[in-house]
C-alpha cells in the first residue's frame, strides 16, 4: 500500500530511499507484527543496521515514522467516511467500520504499532511500544475532536466538549476493536450497530454548526 503523499519523481534521493526503508520496514512487519526487528528489516532493506538507524536515529524514530505513515492513511479514510454524503447515523457506522476495517485488514500492523512483542528478540530489544501508541492515540482523539467542533453545535464550551467526544471516540473504538480483533466474538456489521447505537443518544441530539459542512 503506497501512502506517501508525493509522487516518486517529486521526491530527492533521499526522500525515496527513506520511502523505500518505511515499505521495507512494512513487509517485514506484514509478516512479522510485533514481533518485527531492526535486523529483519535492514535484512529485508538489503542494508545493515548502522545504516538504518542513521535514516531513523533509533527504533523509536522508525516506530514514529511508520505510526506517522499508517495514521495518516487511516485518518484520510476517516475522514471520506465522514464526508460520504449520507445521513449521521450512516457516516457515523461508515466512520466506525472504516476504523474496524482497517485494523482487520492488517492485524499485524495493528500489532505491531499497539502492542509489544510477547517473546523478545535474542540479543535485540524490542520495539517499546507503550511508549508511542498512546501519542499515536491521543493525535487521532485530537483530530476526531477538531472535525466535531468544525461539525456540531455543542453550546458553549464548544472546543473543550469536542475534544472530549474525539479522545472518548477514539478510545472506544480502540479498546472494542482490539477485544474484537483478538476474540472475534461477533460480526464486524454487529460491533459497528453495537457502538453506533452507544454513540447515537447524544449524537442525535446536536445540532449540525450553521457555519460547517455538517455531521
Amino acid at each position: 500500500m503506497d501512502i506517501a503523499h508525493r509522487t516518486t519523481d517529486q521526491q530527492t534521493p533521499a526522500e525515496q530511499r527513506r520511502r523505500e526503508l518505511l515499505e521495507a520496514a512494512d513487509r517485514v512487519v506484514l509478516r512479522d507484527g510485533p514481533k518485527a526487528s531492526m535486523n529483519a528489516i535492514a535484512a529485508e532493506a538489503g542494508i545493515t543496521k548502522p545504516i538504518l538507524y542513521r535514516h531513523f536515529g533509533d527504533k523509536g524514530g522508525l516506530y514514529r515514522a511508520l505510526a506517522t505513515r499508517h495514521t495518516d492513511a487511516l485518518l484520510d479514510a476517516l475522514r471520506a467516511a465522514l464526508d460520504a454524503p449520507a445521513d449521521r447515523r450512516r457516516r457515523v457506522e461508515s466512520t466506525l467500520d472504516t476504523y474496524l476495517a482497517s485494523i482487520e485488514a492488517m492485524p499485524q500492523v495493528y500489532r505491531f504499532l499497539m502492542h509489544p512483542a510477547e517473546e523478545p528478540h535474542q540479543n535485540e530489544q524490542g520495539f517499546d511500544v507503550g511508549r508511542h501508541s498512546a501519542p499515536l492515540l491521543r493525535r487521532m482523539g485530537e483530530e476526531l475532536g477538531q472535525v466535531i467542533a468544525e461539525r456540531v453545535d455543542l453550546g458553549p464550551a464548544a472546543e473543550a466538549q469536542a475534544r472530549i467526544w474525539g479522545h472518548g471516540i477514539v478510545g472506544m473504538m480502540h479498546a472494542a476493536g482490539d477485544w474484537w480483533l483478538g476474540e472475534r466474538p461477533c460480526s464486524r456489521a454487529e460491533l459497528v450497530r453495537s457502538l453506533a447505537d452507544l454513540l447515537w443518544g447524544r449524537l442525535a441530539e446536536a445540532d449540525d454548526r450553521a457555519d460547517g459542512p455538517g455531521f
